[in-house]
């Protein structure tokens, strides 16, 4: 329906609603003369009953659940209420003159005690019915539905996926991380300190910044003995090897304690020895090569001679040998 015909269908219905008050209005004004209201009193009891009824339509229309059931048995027994009048004034013709006794709705007492009772409850009713009403509208909260949460969620996703996309920021370098607690170095044996790593020239990478999920490491106390890991013992004959195979293709002068230590990894007093020995081994090596040189041309010479020497002079030769 277009605006056009919407107004024309709420000004319909206000113009019946205000003349449908206008009716219930004169029976409800006798019903308040009768049980004893001034004539401001009466004029405003009308406005009292029927208007506590567009208040409860109001109200079913906004609210919902529990609050909206609430609504509707209030706006049914209001309704009701002023039926039950209207339907009083009509029977009892003395009401419209005024001339009905003060009190007397009805000739049978029962009836007249219940008539009266209804009458004079329903302003006290409209007072306490009204404000729970008004305060239930006020502290709503309207639920969303299911279409409208994807409406939203929708909308959403479309404005976020139209922002740019942030730069990532860079990434701190990590803090150097602490040494692994090991064996304990004996006291005369200095402090290995690893030689530094060459650097080479690489080129920038960006990276994206991770959310770290974990708290800042806290400082530990000492290992205990038992919880570190135990180190192989070495026997001298495999540290003999092993300086042996490191030491292969060093010259005399790189053959120092503190290479030997650092290649190794063992203590000053032990490379010290391991020194001595690949020297004293590299001397006899030496010396048994040149020994070696100088004898065999002799050697050679000796063999060569018996090779050409006749029975005679290899006779002779085995008496001398």
């Amino acid at each position: 329906m277009k605006g056009k015909g919407r107004t024309l269908l709420v000004a319909a219905l206000v113009a019946v609603v205000g003349m449908a008050f206008r009716v219930s209005w004169n029976a409800l004004r006798d019903i308040a003369g009768a049980i004893g209201a001034d004539q401001a009193a009466a004029t405003l009891y009308p406005f009292v009953v029927d208007g506590l009824m567009a208040l409860a339509l109001v109200a079913t229309l906004v609210l919902d659940g529990d609050d909206r059931r609430f609504a509707l048995r209030v706006l049914g027994a209001y309704t009701a209420a002023s039926l039950v009048l209207n339907y009083v004034h009509g029977l009892v013709p003395d009401l419209h003159g005024g001339s009905v006794d003060w009190g007397r709705l009805a000739d049978w007492d029962p009836a007249n005690w219940a008539l009266v009772l209804l009458a004079t409850s329903l302003p006290v009713g409209a007072i306490y019915f009204g404000s729970d009403l008004v305060a239930k509208v006020l502290h709503h909260r309207p639920q969303t539905t299911p279409d409208a949460e994807k409406t939203t969620q929708s909308r959403v996703e479309r404005s976020t996926s139209d922002l740019r996309e942030p730069s990532p920021a860079p990434v701190a370098p990590d803090p150097a991380p602490l040494p692994i607690p090991g064996n304990p170095v004996d006291a005369d044996e200095p402090t290995e300190t690893a030689p530094p790593a060459p650097t080479a020239s690489v080129p920038p990478v960006r990276a994206v910044a991770a959310e770290s999920t974990t708290g800042p490491r806290r400082a530990t106390g000492r290992v205990p003995e038992s919880a570190r890991p135990k180190r192989p013992t070495r026997t001298p004959d495999q540290l003999l090897s092993e300086a042996r195979s490191a030491t292969r293709t060093w010259a005399d002068s790189d053959l120092t304690a503190e290479a030997i230590r650092k290649a190794v990894g063992i203590g000053a007093n032990k490379a010290r020895e391991l020194r001595d020995t690949l020297k004293t081994e590299r001397t006899e090596g030496r010396a048994a090569e040149q020994r070696h040189q100088m004898e065999t041309p002799e050697v050679e010479a000796a063999f060569a001679r018996l090779a050409t020497a006749t029975p005679a002079d290899r006779a002779a030769l085995e008496v001398a040998a």
